[in-house]
């Protein structure tokens, strides 16, 4: 029984790994072997820094095939975390516009500058902190993490789901409701870092690790 962390090269790896270990007994290993990728149990899509980056070193390291192969095939649980939920969608405004890989339907779009909030104090971009998450429905990660729970974030550009059965989760900021937890079928993503989200991530990731879908 292993959990695959997808390593391309980007994201929080060793911080996901870790917290991953404390939830759970299954091995958990940092891999970029296919073999080891198409073997695993449950599979791990992290992501930190530009779109465009991570879908380049996706690419370059020969894993962007397999994820889809494995996406489509939904043979085994998978988490997105951060850009990794962001990489799910059809496409982002990052960059000039980046193709993902297109298996949730929407677009990754940006903030924006200059906001203000209803006090017309202004409001910084990336999103960054605490913010509330309100469940927009029911699915087995969320179990035991009480609606409204505060997880931890760091963003600049958020997800618009064009499907509502997709979105799970949502965060309002910058006067905008982002789809911060999305997914379909074996998939689950999340925009804000379970790792770094003290108990109720925690709690999460254990659920993902005890999910059968």
């Amino acid at each position: 029984m292993t959990i695959a962390v997808i390593d391309y090269g980007m994201g929080n790896l060793h911080s996901v790994a870790k917290a991953l270990e404390h939830v759970t007994h299954e091995h958990v290993m940092i891999t970029r072997d296919p073999r080891v990728i198409a073997g695993a149990t449950r599979l791990v899509l992290p992501g930190q820094g530009a779109i465009r980056d991570c879908m380049g070193e996706l690419e370059r390291t020969e894993l962007k095939g397999l994820v889809q192969e494995l996406l489509v095939a939904q043979s085994k649980p998978l988490l997105g975390i951060c850009v990794g939920q962001q990489m799910l969608m059809d496409e982002s405004e990052e960059n000039g516009g980046t193709a993902c890989l297109g298996f949730l339907s929407g677009k990754v779009r940006y903030f924006g500058q200059n906001l203000l909030d209803e006090n017309d104090e202004r409001l910084k971009v990336p999103h960054m902190g605490w913010n509330q998450v309100s469940q927009r429905q029911h699915h087995p990660l969320w179990e035991g993490i009480e609606d409204g729970t505060r997880f931890y974030f760091v963003h600049s550009y958020y997800v618009d789901s064009q499907h509502d059965g997709h979105v799970f989760g949502t965060t309002a900021y910058a006067g905008v409701e982002a789809h911060v937890a999305t997914g379909r079928d074996a998939v689950f993503a999340v925009q804000f870092h379970p790792e770094k989200s003290a108990n109720n991530g925690l709690r999460l990731l254990e659920n993902f690790v005890n999910w059968a879908p």
